[in-house]
Order: structure tokens, then sequence, then C-alpha cells
């Protein structure tokens, strides 16, 4: 049975089959899903897998579905990154399912994909596409969201649109910055332009973090993609030797500790979304490096504070292209 997502979106009830595939580009409508599954499930037991899980070990799931007692709760699991190769153990699976459910999220597949045109054709399972937003639905999540909200007209609407660039999960980003700025619910324009301006700040600081991984696939990207602004270079200097201030502290820290008690000592503490990309961080960079481009950054501030001339936006870039060199050496 294959559904259309705004049918679950109105109601999961809707959901009837035991055996479902979510897939698609549209990340943050399949996290809404999830949330939905477990609102509607609270008295069952939610177990979580990702694909590699279960194909590292195949009777993961057989014996969690075939686990059950009379005084247990029923079971769901939500089973995430899958792609073709869960499918013959899906196959064997769908039998021993009864009344238990089961909820599979996927990326894009192609109409050749052997697991989607196994839930499409299956009259046992149900497949759920998560297409990418469109303009429409973005404003109609806005207006819904700030329905209670005075002062949402048409302008502060086009803003809020223009910046999550249709990109549910930055759209719910968005909306909590504004729920939390405008308590007393009246959006002010001009506040909630500044607001929006962030977005910029956000993108600067994947571009550093990239550079710093060593990405270079990712930081020509992003290069290509975020506007430097000349007249915040040195907050753009700020936000790498913050970062590269941190590292060196954990690279200190790091003789009498763990990594993790290290990174739990910083302040102010690494968010926890930012975790992965500072653990990874530390690896590639030692104290010798980290002087050498603190070295740098130094010395690029000096010269902004000193020549009004420069062109800031072209040295900053340059600095990041250095980092991202420098990152990729031993």
């Amino acid at each position: 049975m294959i559904y259309k997502s705004y049918q679950i979106e109105n109601n999961i009830q809707n959901l009837k089959e035991n055996l479902v595939l979510f897939y698609g580009e549209n990340l943050g409508l399949k996290i809404l899903f999830k949330n939905k599954i477990k609102l509607e499930n609270k008295k069952c037991e939610i177990i979580s897998f990702n694909q590699e899980e279960i194909i590292k070990n195949h009777n993961l799931l057989f014996n969690e579905l075939n686990n059950i007692s009379l005084f247990e709760k029923e079971k769901v699991f939500l089973i995430d990154q899958v792609n073709e190769k869960i499918l013959k153990l899906i196959e064997e699976s769908i039998d021993y399912i009864d009344n238990q459910r089961v909820f599979l999220f996927a990326d894009l597949l192609d109409k050749s994909s052997k697991i989607r045109k196994f839930f499409e054709t299956s009259k046992r399972c149900a497949i759920v596409p998560c297409y990418k937003d469109n303009e429409l639905t973005i404003k109609k999540i806005i207006q819904e969201k700030l329905r209670n909200f005075k002062g949402l007209n048409t302008i502060n609407i086009n803003l809020i649109i223009d910046n999550c660039a249709l990109d549910r999960v930055k759209l719910n980003n968005e909306l909590e910055k504004i729920c939390a700025c405008f308590d007393n619910k009246i959006i002010d324009t001009d506040k909630l332009n500044s607001l929006m301006n962030n977005v910029s700040n956000d993108d600067f600081n994947e571009l550093r973090d990239q550079a710093l991984l060593g990405n270079k696939k990712k930081t020509n990207k992003l290069l290509s993609e975020t506007i430097i602004e000349p007249e915040k270079n040195i907050y753009y200097l700020s936000v790498i030797n913050q970062r590269l201030n941190k590292l060196l502290d954990v690279n200190f820290e790091n003789k009498s500790m763990d990594m993790e008690n290290a990174i739990k000592n910083l302040k102010p503490p690494i968010f926890w979304k930012d975790k992965p990309n500072f653990i990874e961080q530390i690896k590639k960079w030692e104290r010798k490096k980290l002087h050498k481009i603190l070295k740098k950054t130094y010395n690029l501030e000096l010269e902004i504070k000193s020549n009004s001339s420069i062109r800031t936006n072209v040295q900053i870039r340059k600095l990041i292209v250095d980092i991202c060199t420098l990152a990729n050496t031993s």
C-alpha cells in the first residue's frame, strides 16, 4: 500500500499495516513521522536499531520479535538507514511480526530499488514517500506553528521561508528560535530580520568545521556557497579562534584524563550536536599544528585592524583553505 505523506502527517492512525517503510530526502518529515509513531505508541516498548546493527547480527531482529510474553508490552521497532541489504531479512521476518510493528527509514530510493518495489507491491506492507517540501507546505507549517502570534504577515512569512531554504529541519529550528524570542507573541519585522540573519553565522560554523576536519570536497563546496561578509571579519576570526583554543585545551587536558572527561571539562561546554565533529577534529589537530594556525589567525587580525584597504573576505577564505590544508598534514 502506497500512502501520500500528507495522509499520514494528518493522522498517523491511517497506517494500518504492521510493516512500513518511509523513504525520501525530506529528513525533517521523517523525523516528524518518527515522533508521531512514538507518541502514538507510548504504552509500547520502543526499540531502535540501525541497519548495520541488524546486518552484523542476523538473529537480533528475530530474537526481539520472538521474545514476547503475555506480561510484556507490545514492541514497536524503528530501523534507520535501511537499503537493499536488509530486504532478505525483512522477507524472512514478515511472518513473525504478528501484532508488533516495524517502521523502516531510508534515504531516497529510485524506481528500480528492490526494497521499494517490495513495499509498493506487497499487500502486507505500507510505504510512504517523503519528498522535498515546497513553498506551500513550508508556508502551512509556519502558519500552523505561529497561528497565535500577532504580526504574522506575508513579509514575515516570506522572510522565514527564504531563511530556511525549504528545509524542514532548519525551519523547525528557526520556529523554535522565533517562539523563544517573541515570548509576548508579537512578531516585529526588524527584530525577526535580525534573528533570521543568524543563518550566515550557522553557515560559517559549518565551513569552519569542515576545514578543520580537512574535508577538501565539502570545504570547497561551502566556500562557493557561503557569503563571507567583509564587515564580519573579526567575528569570523573569533569563531575560528574559539574552536582552535578549545582543541588546544583538550590537547593539554588529555595528558591527565581521557578525551571524554577532557571535553566535559570545557567551559563553555561543547553542544551535544557539535560533539562528533569536535572529536574528529581532535584527532586531526595536535598542539604543534594548532599553535601554527593560531599564529596565522593572530597575524591576520593584526593586518585587518591596521590596513583598511585589505580585502578581508578574500583573506578569510584563504585562511579557511590554509586550515583545511594543514589539517591533512602529518
